[in-house]
């Protein structure tokens, strides 16, 4: 048996043991077997972190942002070079498909360089003023030491996506990856000491929230939190970072319609409703994850969708014809069967799955199967709790309103998706619809260039583009009095 890699803490440019002298067992979601382990870190060591990381920052900012870019591009060749190694840990890690894993680290370089390509766009504002003999300044600012905090599944996308801007506007970064899938972002520590970005300004550190965690985000040397992950762990360390005033960035939770109106075209909305629901095994904030059909087409709709379904293959991530991998661990595999249980006491009908598969190759591993609910209404626990697997409740509709209305009656506003060719329908769901990223006629997906954006309990601040860089960054106002 070939022996377990242990990984340890990238603090300050140097990989340490925890004094903790504990680790934590990376599980793999296809076979339940420990793949690697990881450093307990301690709420010392995060401070020592953080230390680290504002005395590097200190430096950092001098450089010129190109400067900080040039380095950053030669990141983002290191992790396209590196893409096959990092991807087959994202696999083990993660239990996503292979060739999803290889375009999540793809992404992850992406996102670096669009944030370099920001580098000489960091504007300020020359303002005139009130007074004879005297101009308002406006500069753009590093924040310091920011404190990024991942989610479990697109944990290098999401690594990319937050440490490209952080560092191109001078800020440095601490990152803290879940426990469940740190290796390919610990990767990144040898990465970023191979293109020579200075000892301290990335750092990655893994171990509890409560305890490191917790003191990563209250302490006063962190200037920013930027976390993607659930709502309630978003709320907690909104309240903490609360007693410094520290600024924070949240992409929470979220419950995504898909609505496909009367005139739709019905083959294009199955096969996005398809992807957007089952990819990466319905683990993406985006997803769809309720489904809204207008009565006219819904038989049609329906038949068609649910023979796509039959065709899923879930198995092995490893191999190019699987369609599906197995959730993450566990505990989210015990929700999706409390799901569907709580559902079917309510009222539901299971159209498709429903289960855990059988067979060989199922013995061990967290699986689920495709699972679609029918009969199911508005009042539901299935229509507003996060499923974040693959299980989609199906509803029929009958006018705009109503629908708008079902569509609105959640405590999150993360994304919807609406499928019509009528553009008085697009205009009024732009309206109405009370969600921070909506998409027409296509399934779930943002672009760098867009912004991120959750509405309600789906979080604060937003990512990406212009908007989400300049969270990165703040004002400072000179006004400058001269002799005339």
């Amino acid at each position: 048996m070939s022996q377990i890699k242990e990984y340890k803490l990238f603090i300050n440019g140097e990989w340490v043991k925890s004094t903790s002298g504990e680790t934590i067992d990376i599980i793999s979601p296809s076979t339940e077997e420990v793949v690697a382990r990881v450093q307990n870190g301690t709420a010392e060591e995060a401070i020592q972190t953080l230390e680290a990381a504002d005395k590097a920052q200190k430096e950092w900012k001098k450089l010129p942002a190109r400067t900080r870019a040039d380095l950053l591009y030669k990141l983002a060749d290191e992790i396209d070079a590196n893409n096959e190694e990092l991807a087959q840990l994202l696999v083990k890690e993660q239990g996503k498909l292979l060739k999803v894993a290889r375009f999540e680290v793809a992404v992850g370089a992406s996102f670096i360089r669009y944030a370099c390509e920001g580098a000489r766009r960091i504007e300020g504002d020359i303002i005139p003023s009130d007074n004879p003999n005297e101009q308002i300044w406006i500069q753009k600012v590093p924040r310091g030491v920011v404190v990024a905090i991942t989610a479990w599944n697109f944990p290098f996308a999401l690594a990319g996506r937050k440490l490209g801007p952080a560092l191109v506007a001078g800020n440095s970064i601490v990152i803290k990856p879940t426990s469940e899938t740190p290796l390919a972002t610990l990767e990144l520590g040898n990465l970023a000491n191979k293109v020579g970005i200075p000892a301290g300004v990335i750092n990655i550190l893994t171990g509890p929230g409560r305890a490191m965690g917790n003191a990563l985000v209250e302490s006063p040397i962190c200037k920013m939190v930027t976390m993607t992950g659930s709502t309630p762990v978003g709320q907690q360390i909104a309240r903490n970072a609360a007693q410094n005033l520290t600024h924070v960035q949240l992409e929470l939770g979220g419950k995504a319609p898909f609505i496909v109106f009367e005139d739709a075209d019905i083959d294009a909305a199955v096969d996005a409703a398809l992807h957007s629901r089952f990819d990466n095994c319905g683990q993406v904030c985006t997803c769809n994850e309720r489904m809204y059909i207008h009565e006219g087409i819904y038989d049609t709709f329906m038949k068609k969708f649910l023979a796509k379904v039959a065709e899923i293959k879930v198995g092995d991530p490893m191999l190019e014809e699987t369609d599906m991998g197995p959730k993450v661990n566990g505990s989210e595999l015990k929700h999706m069967e409390h799901l569907v249980e709580v559902s079917v006491k309510e009222g539901a009908t299971v159209a498709a799955g429903g289960k855990r598969p059988e067979g060989a190759g199922f013995e061990k591993g967290f699986w689920f199967e495709p699972t679609v609910l029918t009969n199911v209404t508005q009042d539901m626990t299935i229509v507003h709790e996060e499923s974040f697997g693959p299980i989609l409740p199906v509803l029929k509709f009958k006018t705009f309103e109503e629908v708008i209305g079902f569509a609105n009656d959640c405590e999150y506003g993360l994304a919807a998706m609406v499928f019509t060719n009528d553009m008085n329908t697009i205009m009024k769901c732009n309206d109405e619809l009370e969600y921070g990223e909506i998409y027409v006629n296509r399934g779930h997906g943002e672009q760098h260039q867009g912004f991120h954006n959750g509405y309600k309990l789906s979080g604060s601040g937003g990512e990406d583009g212009k908007y989400g860089f300049e969270q990165y960054m703040e004002k400072k106002t000179f006004y400058v009095r001269h002799k005339a």
